[in-house]
């Protein structure tokens, strides 16, 4: 503090050269904690998305993008329907054909909405959404719940 109030220099050439000299030790002795420290920061990231979009961790790349999340809410309807087919009613397997033809054009809406300007996409994306709604009603109404 005494040096700052005399207006002497912070650094200088003598403490700069201290400095460097205990760098070249501590650096490469901290650097594998870092690195592995940035690890498990990633892997925790990871997982928290891959939680949140409700797929497994190895799948995250799968539906990464702005409509990363609406593909993969499409992937799982998807898949809901499609276990619903099995062993279905004559109204069922009709409600089954034309869900995964509407879900089919829906993620090819999400694609497309990726190259749009914000305002579009965003409301391209809204749609979709509503869209799987009303899908995800119906398809819990076929299951009963």
């Amino acid at each position: 503090m005494a040096r700052i109030r005399r207006g002497l220099p912070k650094l200088t050439p003598a403490r700069a050269k201290h400095l460097v000299g205990i760098g070249k030790v501590v650096v490469p002795l901290l650097a594998p904690f870092a690195i592995k420290a940035a690890s498990a920061a990633r892997d925790g990231y990871d997982r928290m998305r891959a939680r949140k979009l409700g797929v497994p961790v190895e799948h995250l790349a799968t539906y990464s993008g702005r409509g990363g999340a609406l593909h993969a809410r499409i992937a799982g309807i998807a898949n809901a329907v499609a276990e619903l087919r099995v062993n279905a009613s004559e109204e069922v397997t009709a409600f089954a054909k034309d869900s995964e033809a509407r879900l089919v054009e829906l993620a090819a809406v999400v694609r497309a909405a990726e190259r749009m300007p914000a305002p579009r996409r965003k409301t391209a994306h809204r749609s979709v959404a509503t869209e799987l709604d009303r899908i995800e009603s119906h398809l819990l109404h076929h299951l009963g719940v």
